[in-house]
């Protein structure tokens, strides 16, 4: 039990986990869903572990209420899921699909049903692949459409929904998505690459916009970012830091939050890109009040400037798919980390996080956070007692949840407004590029039988959600 030294958190702390829509729901072609780039990216050969797809994944679209129980048994405060876009738009424009708005309008009411707050994200990575047909983030007219989308979403959920996010990793969908080939559609380029970190900034600003017009229960607005916390090494540390952490962090929270984008970044990318997409009105636009920046933290990156002559090291922390989700900046190089690193090959570093949450204090103070994701995958092992019970002892992850949960307590004590965290993830799920190969559920899923398992990792976390105090560890 909690003994009194135990470091607890604010009652109105919300205590949380987060999925995504492609990575967990499956019925990838049911009641009107229409495919997304992921649909297309994981039926391509080559792009992800063992041909893996989001077909079935946690096949939580048919066991959407046994979930909710589940979501419910493990007393969480709040649960942050991300909406598909195709299963509500099939082609990203158009009227919406009843059966799609159906879907997420149950998952709302159980939510409530069970007192767990509702947190809804717009976009998490699965674009109607007509969209992306005719440009994907390249062309503006997606971020427009983006907005209609929004206002579908809030139209339908706006009474109910608490806290709206909008972008996920916006980092990811841009670098990896249209830089690096990582991550769905799978483009290599660039330029096309910072177009898109625009018009998602741009998408933002707009279905802000749209959802303010039409939600009535006076709900939070959000994004959720994925920080890069560098390190930098050797001659020139410096320089290589500003400049990973102008495309990395500055992108997004220099136009989201002083509306403007850097000097330096521009600069640093001029021959790449004129940023002739940049409109007179965008930045204004893109520049909205926001109740919660999501901050999302897995794990630190280590950075120095490449000496032009050794080979160069690319330890980002992502696939090499063979384009770099660095334009601009290939005279840095991304140093290995020392251990103990989780199965993605991350170090654990719980510290990155305080740091993190007190660096955004500093630069941002008037802007509430909260941590939209964070957690670790390991190599789990489910073991079958002699009376038929299924277990899943984590130890690894118990200690990486203790940790990084203590480390946002301190930075709350510090005086940072934190607000909630939210674990990554409930259950496991379709990793991206890495398939099923990779598992970051507290809750282990049997993908041949869709059978959950309560980890050792979701014991200890229940006993978190449910009395507000981090559970010691090892006794």
């Amino acid at each position: 039990m909690p003994t009194d030294q135990s470091p607890s958190f604010p009652d109105h702390f919300l205590i949380g986990s987060a999925t995504a829509s492609y990575q967990i729901e499956g019925a990838a072609t049911e009641d009107g869903r229409g495919p997304s780039i992921w649909d297309t990216y994981s039926h391509t050969p080559g792009k992800t572990w063992n041909g893996d797809t989001g077909d079935v994944a946690a096949d939580h679209y048919h066991r959407l209420e046994a979930d909710l129980d589940l979501m419910a048994s493990l007393g969480l405060k709040a649960y942050r899921f991300s909406l598909a876009w195709p299963r509500i738009q099939p082609t990203g424009r158009g009227p919406a699909n009843p059966k799609g708005l159906d879907f997420y309008s149950r998952l709302v009411d159980g939510l409530l049903a069970r007192n767990i707050v509702p947190v809804a994200t717009l976009y998490h990575w699965d674009l109607p692949q007509a969209l992306e047909d005719e440009g994907g983030w390249t062309n503006r007219a997606t971020a427009e459409a983006f907005a209609e989308y929004a206002r579908i979403a809030g139209e339908a959920l706006g009474d109910r929904v608490a806290i709206w996010t909008t972008l996920n990793e916006p980092w990811c969908s841009a670098y990896l998505g249209y830089g690096s080939g990582a991550h769905a559609p799978g483009r290599t380029d660039g330029a096309e690459a910072l177009t898109a970190v625009h018009h998602l900034n741009l998408a933002h600003g707009l279905a802000v916009e749209q959802l303010r017009a039409v939600t009535t229960n006076d709900p939070q607005y959000s994004i959720t970012l994925n920080f890069h916390v560098l390190r930098g090494e050797g001659d020139g540390a410096d320089e290589a830091v500003r400049r990973i952490d102008a495309l990395a962090n500055r992108a997004f929270t220099e136009p989201l939050l002083r509306g403007h984008y850097p000097k330096d970044l521009i600069e640093d990318t001029a021959g790449i890109t004129d940023w002739s997409f940049v409109r007179d009105g965008d930045l204004a636009r893109i520049h909205q009040p926001l109740d919660l920046l999501g901050v999302n933290y897995y794990a630190t990156t280590r950075v120095r400037l490449w000496d032009g002559g050794t080979e160069r090291q690319n330890n980002d922390g992502h696939k090499d798919m063979g384009g770099s989700p660095w334009p601009g900046s290939p005279q840095v190089e991304f140093v290995a980390q020392e251990g103990p690193h989780t199965a993605m090959g991350w170090n654990i570093d719980p510290d990155g996080l305080e740091e993190l949450l007190l660096d955004l204090h500093t630069r941002f103070p008037d802007q509430p956070l909260v941590i939209t994701e964070n957690g670790a995958a390991f190599e789990d092992r489910v073991t079958v007692g002699p009376d038929g019970t299924h277990a899943v002892h984590d130890p690894e992850r118990v200690d990486y949840l203790h940790r990084h949960v203590t480390a946002a307590h301190r930075a709350l004590a510090a005086g940072v407004d934190l607000r909630g965290y939210f674990v990554w993830s409930l259950m496991d799920n379709f990793e991206w590029g890495y398939g099923y190969s990779k598992r970051f559920g507290i809750v282990h899923v049997d993908y041949d039988t869709q059978r959950r398992t309560l980890k050792d990792s979701a014991l200890w976390y229940r006993e978190l959600a449910r009395t507000g105090t981090v559970p010691p560890i090892g006794g």
